[in-house]
């Protein structure tokens, strides 16, 4: 049996990976098919089948599209925030997450997660792992050396990370921006109370 490859890198295929990254965005990546996603796009069935091999071998290279704004925002966070606190870091991240022109790529990403959860072999496979990675990664920076590397530690940025999450899909859900930031904003509280650091508000 022939294994397709996905062709090389090339401006046309990067300027198709835009646009249909772009479709996603609004339409979701459940139940995507080719042929109006090609249409859509100015493009054919035939022409994404040979620029990335299969219809799993598009779908993973729109989440790694998804995951590399994520990973933008990461690098933009690391540099505007150096060697800031937990708290002020999470309130960075909340903000950016709670802003609305942020929407369509967070609900692609929550998408991905929820995939890549209930069907692990698919070509999302590792999505959600490496995204809860790469955000405990940031949080740990923000911790003290000495709480970092304890068990505490990892709770501490655990939680921090959980309740993040737990809003964003609350706020995806309901739109309710007031109640959701107010819900971050209280363990922010906490946080910076056992940290002893100032409140800063949202």
């Amino acid at each position: 049996m022939t294994e397709h490859v996905a062709a090389p890198s090339s401006a046309r295929r990067d300027e198709l990976l835009e646009r249909a990254y772009g479709y996603v965005l609004e339409h979701g990546l459940s139940g995507m098919s080719l042929r109006p996603l090609a249409t859509a796009i100015d493009s054919s069935p035939r022409v994404l089948l040979f620029l990335f091999a299969s219809k799993d071998g598009l779908v993973r290279a729109l989440l790694a599209r998804a995951r590399a704004d994520e990973l933008q925002l990461l690098d933009r966070l690391r540099s505007t925030t150096g060697k800031s606190d937990l708290p002020t870091v999470a309130e960075g991240v909340w903000q950016w997450l709670a802003a609305r022109e942020h929407r369509a790529l967070l609900r692609l990403w929550a998408e991905g997660y929820a995939l890549s959860l209930v069907e692990p072999h698919g070509p999302w496979a590792g999505f959600a792992a490496a995204t809860v990675a790469e955000w405990l990664e940031l949080l740990a920076a923000a911790q003290p050396p000495d709480v970092r590397n304890t068990e505490a530690g990892a709770a501490e940025r655990t939680l921090t990370l959980a309740v993040l999450r737990g809003g964003l899909l609350d706020l995806l859900a309901t739109d309710d921006h007031v109640r959701t930031t107010a819900a971050v904003q209280r363990h922010l509280v906490a946080l910076r109370r056992a940290a002893r650091v100032p409140s800063s508000p949202l």
